[in-house]
Formats: C-alpha cells, sequence, structure tokens
C-alpha cells in the first residue's frame, strides 16, 4: 500500500507498497444495488429555491466512480472555473473514448487495452488547441486528491494509476491515496457501510477522515467539521434552468438538483465552492439524500465558508444506473465543453458564482410574469414584468446568455434559430453596476415548422454529434432511438427537435 504525492516540480513521494486488493463482480457501467439504509438525516430538509450569486473565490470539484469520472472532465475542459478536483475511484481522462465496451472492460477492469496517460494527454492537448477544452498550462500547480481502496474492484487499481500519472505529467500537485482497505464507495468518518464494503448507499467508514484530507490538500486549510446541527439551508432548485433545451430528462439529469449553502455564505462572506457528484446508483431519485447526509462535506462547509453543489443524473435508455456520461452514452462530446451534462454542470456552477470576479451575491429580485409572446421558424418572442432599481435586464437561452447589449425594455426577440426545436428562457434584471440578480424559473419555447432532417451514414451521424453508438448500434442523441448498425454502409435520416435531442424523421 502507498500514498504519493507529486507537485509541480514532478517529484514523488511514496511510502510503502501497494496491498493486495480484492475482485469484486463487474457490473455494466456501474455497481448492484441493494436499497439503502433507513438513517435519519442530519442534512437539513430541502428548500424549493433557485440557484443565488454568492461571492464565490474559486470553485472545486469532487466525485466518485462515474461521478469521478465526470470531475476529471469537468476540471480539463473547464480548468478556468474549477481550481482543483478531488476524486474517489476513477480512470484518466476520456479513457473510454465514446465505447461502451472500452469503459467496461478496459477503464473499469483490465481485460482490454487502453490508452496510455501519454496518449491521452496528446489528445487532451489536441482538443485544447481546437478550444474544445481550456488549456492544458492551467492544469499545472492545480490541487488534486485522489482515492482508491484496496477492496475496490469496480474501477480496478491500475486504472487509477492511470490518472494519477495523467495529473502528475500537467505538472498537478497531485496526492494520491491507496492504501484504505476500502471498497468502492466514498468514504466518510460518518459512512453508513463498512470499509470494506461495495453496495448502496456506497458511502463507507473507514475509522479515519479522507474529506478532511482532501478539503486539506485542496483548499490549504480546513477548520474542524461542525458536530452541531447544521445551521446552512439546502436549496433544491429546477435542473431545466440549466440544461440544454431545458430538459434534463433528456439528458440523463434529474428534475431537481441540489445545493448546501452555509449560513455565513448567506450572510455575504467570501465562500468556496465544492461541486459534488454522485456515483452509479447513488442518485437521489435512488438512494434519497444518503450522499447529501453522510458525504460529510456539509459539515466542513458549516466551519470553512463553502458551499456544495449537488447536481443530479437519473436514468434513462443506455443508462439504466444513473450514472454521469463518461463513456458517450448521451453525446460523443461528453468530455468536452460542448457536452450537454458538462455545459448543465458547468451553468449550475457559475449560476452560484464560480468564476466570477468574486463581487457580492447583488440583490435584484427575479422579474417576474416571463412568458414567451410569440414564435417563427427562427426566433422566439418574450416579455416580462419591470424590476424596480433595474438598469437593464438579461436573457438567458439553455443557460447561455444570448443579449449581446443590455436590454433596456420588458421584451426581447432572440432570432437564428432552428425550426421545430425547443429552447428553454431565463431572465435576470442588471443594477446600475452592470450585476446580474436571480434569473427567472426558465419557460420553454418551441420555433414553428419542421425540424430540419438530416439523411447520413449512421457512422457520419456519430462523427457529428447527432448520434452515439454502443454495440455495434447507433443510437440518436437524446431520444437513444435505434437507428441501425454502426457503420458507414447503414444511414438514416433524423432530425433535432430540441438542442442534442434528435429523433427520426
Amino acid at each position: 500500500m502507498r500514498i504519493t504525492r507529486t507537485g509541480s516540480d514532478g517529484r514523488t513521494r511514496r511510502t510503502g507498497r501497494i496491498g493486495k486488493f480484492l475482485v469484486a463482480a463487474l457490473a455494466a457501467v456501474g455497481i448492484a444495488a441493494t436499497p439503502a439504509g433507513g438513517a435519519t438525516a442530519a442534512v437539513p430538509t430541502p428548500t424549493p429555491g433557485t440557484l443565488q450569486q454568492y461571492d464565490i473565490s474559486a470553485t472545486y470539484v469532487s466525485g466518485l466512480s462515474s461521478g469521478g469520472f465526470m470531475a476529471n472532465q469537468l476540471h480539463v475542459a473547464h480548468s478556468d472555473v474549477f481550481a482543483g478536483a478531488g476524486i474517489f475511484s476513477a480512470g484518466p481522462y476520456d479513457c473510454a473514448q465514446n465505447n461502451l465496451n472500452t469503459a467496461l472492460y478496459a477503464c473499469m477492469d483490465t481485460f482490454m487495452a487502453r490508452k496510455t496517460p501519454a496518449q491521452l494527454e496528446q489528445l487532451t492537448r489536441d482538443r485544447a488547441a481546437a478550444g474544445k477544452v481550456d488549456p492544458v498550462a492551467n492544469l499545472s500547480g492545480d490541487k488534486v486528491w485522489l482515492f482508491h481502496g484496496t477492496n475496490d474492484a469496480t474501477v480496478k487499481a491500475p486504472v487509477n494509476d492511470d490518472l494519477a500519472t495523467y495529473y502528475r505529467d500537467f505538472g498537478a500537485d497531485t496526492v494520491y491515496d491507496d492504501t484504505s482497505a476500502a471498497g468502492h464507495a466514498w468514504v466518510s468518518p460518518i459512512g453508513p457501510n463498512a470499509c470494506t464494503s461495495t453496495s448502496s448507499p456506497y458511502v463507507n467508514n473507514c475509522g479515519g477522515d479522507p474529506v478532511k484530507a482532501m478539503l486539506t490538500h485542496l483548499l490549504g486549510s480546513v477548520k474542524p467539521a461542525t458536530s452541531s446541527t447544521l445551521t446552512g439551508k439546502l436549496v433544491r432548485f429546477d435542473q431545466s434552468a440549466y440544461a440544454p433545451g431545458g430538459n434534463p430528462g433528456a439528458i440523463s439529469m434529474g428534475d431537481e438538483g441540489f445545493a448546501y449553502v452555509p449560513q455565513s455564505c448567506q450572510n455575504g462572506a467570501s465562500c468556496r465552492l465544492m461541486v459534488t457528484l454522485h456515483g452509479c446508483y447513488q442518485y437521489y431519485g435512488l438512494v434519497g439524500d444518503a450522499l447529501m447526509d453522510k458525504a460529510y462535506l456539509n459539515e466542513y462547509a458549516d466551519t470553512n465558508n463553502m458551499i456544495v453543489l449537488y447536481p443530479q443524473a437519473t436514468t434513462m435508455t443506455g443508462n439504466p444506473r444513473g450514472c454521469w456520461d463518461w463513456w458517450g452514452y448521451k453525446s460523443a462530446d461528453y468530455a468536452q465543453k460542448s457536452g450537454p451534462q458538462m455545459t448543465a454542470v458547468t451553468n449550475m456552477a457559475k449560476a452560484l458564482g464560480a468564476g466570477s470576479t468574486g463581487t457580492p451575491a447583488p440583490g435584484l429580485p427575479a422579474p417576474t410574469g416571463l412568458a414567451v409572446t410569440a414564435t417563427t421558424a427562427s426566433s422566439a418572442s418574450l416579455s416580462w414584468n419591470a424590476v424596480p432599481g433595474a438598469a437593464s435586464y438579461d436573457v438567458y437561452r439553455d443557460g447561455a446568455k444570448v443579449n449581446a447589449a443590455p436590454v433596456t425594455s420588458t421584451g426581447y426577440t432572440d432570432s437564428g434559430l432552428t425550426a421545430g426545436t425547443a429552447y428553454g428562457y431565463t431572465v435576470a434584471a442588471v443594477d446600475a453596476s452592470g450585476a446580474p440578480g436571480t434569473r427567472t424559473a426558465p419557460v420553454r419555447a418551441t420555433t414553428t415548422g419542421a425540424a430540419l432532417c438530416v439523411t447520413a451514414s449512421n457512422y457520419a451521424h456519430t462523427q457529428a454529434g447527432r448520434a452515439h453508438q454502443s454495440g455495434g448500434y447507433a443510437y440518436a442523441n437524446g431520444s437513444n432511438q435505434n437507428l441501425g448498425l454502426w457503420n458507414v454502409l447503414a444511414s438514416s435520416t433524423i432530425k433535432e427537435t430540441s438542442p442534442g435531442y434528435w429523433v427520426t424523421c
């Protein structure tokens, strides 16, 4: 067994040797589900609300298993936003190469050959040069904390080792703990499962405090976790405001996400943001608040001015275990900035203040009465009620601002849209200093006319990001309709009915 640490100077420190790890049954890109226990949750009762801007000084991402792969993807693609990552049991960036078999047998188990860290590093550089991910230079010096247990055979040790190598080669300040006897799980001092367990809800207790170790490395130092009742609020918000197309279910995300906001952050303190991503079979719709309650993050959040964002995936055709997309079940761009889930989670983080200059949150409320007043084949018109004190308004389509100039009226027409396509819109009032306030709940607008049908080979559809392949067949992105064999001879005709959602014509 060993703990190794590599700094930006490239030197590696290690103690001990790898201990043997036990073989566990491999499930298809996930882990076998067991009903969650009935422990009473200490996390606050969720309060319906919206994500508001706070004074965020730095943003980090963490996750387990599929959430760990996703955390790495977010860190690499948006290294201008995320300052570091904490990852329980996952492999290197885009290990799966848009292929389920590769994910299963090369990036979880090791029956098949996989891309080497050096090859994946070159892939990352190429994508950075094309603007598909942020510059790789951003990763140098970033804090990275990795964990893999010796009883975790779901994502094998050599795959985790490759993740450590990948980060070290880019100069990240990397700590890699593989000394624990943990099974495949998030490990916490209040985890309900035994250390060696690999079972629902996948939060284990191994007697130590890896969460403290992770936060200490990422943040520099941490105050002790609170042992008292949590004083913050758990906000339950609508994820459709941040999902491309306004339909989270179409990209295998749940209707609602959660954010724990300490009282100090609500009162205007400068805070850090931690985005935490669950693993397969660990989403809210299956295990409830088990991860939010037992991960031991909220206890540190209360004493260390840290907001914790808990986005939620869910099941869909091609993703029966509610995993985050790290092998291309939803989009061939899953590991790039343009990936639908990547876009949604980053939109959520930015809504809370990630990537902002640290200016305290503005006080303007969300406009009321947002409505779609008209649509054409290429445009959608909106109206809303005025907000006292607003100098202008910003309009967001599928989470991204669309107005280049300030909108000084209480209406806006968004043009250049695709016929027969659904879009999600929100609006925020902007004060005299240029700071946007709280966004409205989303409304959906569907342009008139028939969506453009595209005929091509199934191979061409996957290369263009309209479809993905699994088991030798092509499936339309979003709807997951079977298009037939995945090759250059079989062809199909499909259309995009909302951003990233393709169906057969």
